[in-house]
């Protein structure tokens, strides 16, 4: 199974494509890693968005977007443009949209921590946490 973990920055996604093969971690070339929403107000906009997110789906065969959690309210929160680039997400229909939490990330690195150094991976360094949280879903 091919997933795309997916950290929402501000008005803009970064994406991570990964899948396990045989207990193996196989890290795909993806040939755009940050997907920049340009004017969440205007309608063509989210809609062009929308559907490049579906044509990489479609292209790489990603089954799930797995979105780091973000919460919805106090110091740390998430912001109303990031929302909104979940919603888009979660309204593919091709494709699965998975919230992964925090802690359940956490609770997995716990007891199967990251077997590389990150920096041996070949991804650029503001895909980490993207990394990490196909990882966490991936790992048993």
């Amino acid at each position: 199974m091919r997933v795309c973990g997916v950290e929402i920055k501000g008005s803009e996604i970064i994406l991570c494509l990964m899948e396990m093969d045989n207990g193996l971690m196989v890290l795909p070339d993806c040939r755009q890693v940050r997907f920049p929403l340009l004017n969440d107000q205007d309608t063509e906009q989210m809609r062009k968005f929308q559907f490049s997110m579906a044509k990489l789906a479609e292209d790489y065969k990603i089954s799930k977007f797995l979105v780091r959690e973000r919460p919805q309210k106090g110091k740390f929160s998430g912001s109303a443009v990031g929302f909104k680039i979940e919603a888009a997400l979660q309204l593919i229909p091709t494709v699965e949209t998975v919230i992964c939490t925090n802690a359940a990330i956490k609770d997995k690195l716990a007891r199967h921590p990251v077997p590389v150094d990150f920096r041996d991976t070949g991804l650029k360094a503001f895909q980490e946490s993207a990394f990490i949280t196909a990882y966490a879903y991936l790992i048993y």
